[in-house]
């Protein structure tokens, strides 16, 4: 069994301990690939120089939405320098975030159209962190594909059916992290049953939001089997199908294959 998390920010103190044994930790368990992502323009940096250190981390580069406001001269161009390094493989995260009011949504909004582009100009895929902006986020989304068609994933998707859909519509991956594992989510597995097979991925977000069973301890890598069984039950797969599933995915959207 060969699984992809698809996110991970395994440059988080966190993980400062035992970095190299939680990798490992995710090979023994079957996970092939780790995107580690960046959020500012230092952990970007980090984020490349982990996949340099890894051989199985990959690299994501970007400006998180609540960390516009923060950013200093130069950072904008570090991202578009790191985002040809080696082993860079999509833009991100990138987004919107109306729960936390750390930066203005214009502002969030600008630099989310300028990850769109510098994907489109690198055609890798950009990665989106929304949080409370459902709405938002799909009209910049619809906005932007009128100019060219869109290569991206929701992450850690947690929204409603309609924004699964309008996502889909616009050639979006949704991928899932812990939460789908949760009880009280019944709603959100009920979207994941609607969506189709070759959209589907799967992340931890490590270390946060650990899944069921592993609830309330620090998330790692290796616990993205946990999700993948909640979307194998799901679709009526087993886990060793869903992993070929998602882990097929990953690959031909990261051009990993």
């Amino acid at each position: 069994m060969k699984l992809f998390d698809t996110h991970a920010h395994l440059d988080e103190e966190a993980f400062h301990p035992d970095r190299p044994e939680t990798i490992q930790h995710a090979i023994d368990s079957g996970v092939e690939t780790i995107l580690t992502i960046g959020t500012t323009a230092e952990s970007s940096q980090r984020a490349v120089d982990l996949a340099t250190a890894f051989s199985h981390v990959y690299a994501v580069v970007g400006i998180q939405p609540n960390y516009v406001a923060q950013m200093k001269p130069g950072d904008w161009e570090l991202i578009q320098t790191l985002s040809t390094a080696h082993k860079v493989v999509g833009i991100g995260e990138t987004g919107l975030d109306r729960y936390w009011d750390y930066a203005p949504i214009e502002l969030q909004r600008d630099y989310f159209r300028k990850h769109i582009q510098l994907s489109r100009n690198l055609d890798l895929p950009f990665v989106v962190h929304c949080r409370e902006a459902e709405e938002d986020v799909v009209h910049l989304l619809q906005q932007e594909a009128n100019a060219a068609p869109l290569k991206g994933i929701m992450h850690s998707f947690c929204g409603s059916s309609e924004t699964a859909v309008a996502c889909l519509e616009l050639g979006l991956h949704i991928s899932f992290a812990g939460m789908l594992t949760f009880k009280k989510n019944e709603e959100l597995r009920e979207t994941a049953r609607e969506i189709p097979l070759d959209r589907l991925l799967v992340e931890t977000d490590a270390p946060y939001l650990a899944p069921v069973p592993v609830r309330g301890k620090r998330n790692e890598p290796a616990f993205v089997k946990h999700t993948c069984a909640c979307l194998a039950e799901i679709h009526n797969k087993s886990l060793e199908e869903m992993a070929e599933i998602t882990t097929a995915n990953a690959k031909a959207l990261f051009k990993l294959g």
